[in-house]
């Protein structure tokens, strides 16, 4: 069972370690500083790697700064543009910042 997915589009970013947060909404800011996840593919939920969540913090999309969009491996008007397709009517979002633990098999 994994703990949270990721659009495959994005996993090669994480395996290689270009991809270090996330920004989701509130049904996933439950997550810990500590916590241990494993990830999985949100199209096939094939697992493919486990993360260590580093920091959960708060904010809004107008807030978000190139270092976001850096952290994320896109820019700025791209980052804006792949939240507001996925989540359409959201306006608060957590980013959780992860490193890399282990890659699965």
């Amino acid at each position: 069972m994994n703990d949270i997915t990721f659009y495959q589009r994005f996993e090669a970013d994480i395996l290689a370690g270009r991809k270090t947060i996330t920004i989701r909404d509130k049904s996933e800011s439950h997550f810990k500083p500590g916590d241990i996840l494993r990830v999985g593919r949100f199209e096939d939920n094939q697992y493919f790697c486990t993360i260590k969540v580093l920091s959960v913090s708060p904010i809004t999309l107008d807030k978000l700064t190139e270092q976001h969009a850096k952290q994320e491996n896109m820019g700025l008007e791209e980052l804006k543009k792949v939240i507001r397709g996925i989540y359409p009517s959201e306006e608060q979002f957590y980013i959780i910042e992860f490193i890399l633990k282990f890659v699965g098999e």
